[in-house]
């Protein structure tokens, strides 16, 4: 597994871009690694950017990153990590899923990071394997690969996969992999390098908790949202969820007026159309489909709906991303 004590040094880490990566996400894999060279003042880690073809890769901040080689004549890896951003999830490169396969052939360990998820399913690596992605695209990688372990980890290590969910969690993942290669210590100083106070484990949650989302700490309201969360598909009617907390209908409308500045059906409403452009934009499901998903009885209502808050109409949403 990738945790395993290395057979030699320095352990060799590709990192294979795709278009559009996510720098941040870049920079939380390898400067862990730069620095515990630098605490140890040994080279415990290599590693060496590789793009399909060599060429530079932008991120999706449009800061052009050079790779030092192509995937043809990359140099020989312990392990590969593919990083990929907002457009992971329609990378459809055959030539690079053949090498990953190659590779996971020789016995390279393979990972991905945010929705570079996207890529190795799409590659047959992750089958049979407990996989995470950035949170925002859970429900539609569940959808698009329906057979797959797939969790809402900070991030997963099963044997010779390992996956993130992204942005600051690859930091904690390189810490542990710090950790259990070349002791806490060194984990330790290399996490205070970088002013990070606590090592999450992944357990930890991907996103803030609610109060901390909502602004607000009422724990009736928290209540009353989370159910909300739950239950995108079927929605539960406002006179049930002011039942589950205790209270009347017209106290549940007074304390999201008060504290959220909304009705709660129109905040239920707002969740299920986020939801529902997160399914356009990250699946193939037909517009009927993501409005049942998302609890609306028609394609018709559906797309009132979307375009009242929007702008535009959920096909017009998705061919702006096409």
């Amino acid at each position: 597994m990738f945790f395993r004590q290395p057979a030699s040094l320095p352990e060799r880490i590709g990192f294979l871009l795709v278009p559009r990566f996510s720098l941040i996400g870049f920079a939380a894999w390898i400067d862990p690694l730069r620095s515990a060279n630098r605490m140890s003042g040994r080279t415990l880690y290599s590693w060496h950017i590789v793009s399909k073809d060599g060429q530079p890769v932008t991120a999706s901040s449009g800061v052009p990153v050079m790779p030092e080689a192509s995937i043809d004549n990359a140099p020989p890896l312990d392990a590969v990590v593919v990083l990929a951003g907002l457009d992971g999830h329609s990378y459809d490169e055959k030539p690079v899923f053949a090498w990953l396969r190659k590779l996971a052939r020789q016995g390279v360990e393979i990972g991905a990071s945010s929705l570079g998820p996207y890529v190795l399913a799409k590659a047959g690596l992750l089958d049979g394997y407990r996989c995470t992605v950035h949170w925002e695209n859970i429900a539609g990688f569940a959808e698009a690969f329906p057979d797959l372990d797939v969790t809402a980890e900070i991030f997963e290590i099963d044997r010779d996969r390992f996956t993130c969910s992204g942005g600051i969690a690859a930091l904690d993942m390189m810490l542990h992999l710090i950790a259990a290669q070349h002791g806490a210590a060194l984990a330790a100083q290399v996490s205070d390098q970088f002013i990070h106070d606590r090592i999450r484990d992944r357990h930890d949650r991907q996103r803030m908790a609610l109060p901390a989302r909502l602004g607000v700490r009422h724990p009736k309201l928290v209540a009353v949202v989370q159910r909300m969360e739950r239950s995108l598909e079927e929605p539960v009617s406002r006179a049930k969820l002011a039942r589950e907390v205790g209270l009347s209908t017209r106290q549940l409308e007074r304390l999201f007026r008060k504290y959220l500045g909304c009705t709660p059906t129109r905040h239920y409403l707002e969740l299920r159309l986020e939801h529902a452009r997160r399914l356009l934009l990250q699946t193939d499901m037909s517009v009927l489909a993501v409005a049942l998903a998302c609890g609306f009885v028609s394609a018709s209502h559906f797309s009132k709906c979307f375009r009242e808050l929007f702008g535009r109409t959920p096909r017009a949403e998705r061919g702006m991303a096409a």
